[in-house]
């Protein structure tokens, strides 16, 4: 089953330095915690803050691509986690038809920020992985920076590109 998703921000993994996207859930029952590389994490802050580049990054381009073939990506799912390593996929519409795109949770997530699609992880993945069960009210960043401080030291660093 998919679980619908949204970013509630960017942080650091204390001990490896490397960006974590956060992703809650739509009822504010679980964030998951996904490492992504310095440039991908950009990519992803410059849309989440509407910062414009004077160039078309990677994901505009595609963006621009899509809209070009008069494509729609429908969805992203982060589908799979295998040795701490995520995995996503890209639905897109053409021609009454839908195309499967295997792509990194980063670059998919760097995309449906740019075309305001969904983002969805499997239930599966939220399980196997180190996932946050949250307050309903709210993820704040003491939550998360207490809950990062909590994990043993195999579970940082998780980071693969």
């Amino acid at each position: 089953m998919e679980i619908e998703m949204k970013i509630k921000g960017l942080m650091l993994d204390p001990i490896s330095n490397m960006p974590i996207i956060i992703l809650v859930d739509n009822k504010g029952e679980r964030a998951l915690p996904i490492w992504v590389g310095f440039f991908e994490a950009n990519a992803i802050a410059l849309q989440m803050e509407n910062i414009p580049t004077p160039r078309p990054m990677t994901h505009d381009l595609l963006k621009n691509i899509l809209y070009g073939f008069n494509a729609k990506v429908k969805k992203v799912v982060i589908n799979d986690l295998q040795d701490n390593t995520y995995y996503a996929l890209i639905f897109v519409e053409v021609n009454k038809k839908t195309i499967v795109f295997d792509s990194r949770p980063s670059d998919a997530i760097a995309l449906a920020l740019r075309l305001k699609t969904s983002i969805y992880v499997e239930e599966e993945v939220i399980n196997k992985s180190k996932s946050i069960e949250i307050n309903k009210d709210a993820v704040d960043p003491e939550t998360l920076q207490r809950w990062l401080e909590n994990l043993r030291p195999e579970e940082l660093g998780k980071y693969k590109m």
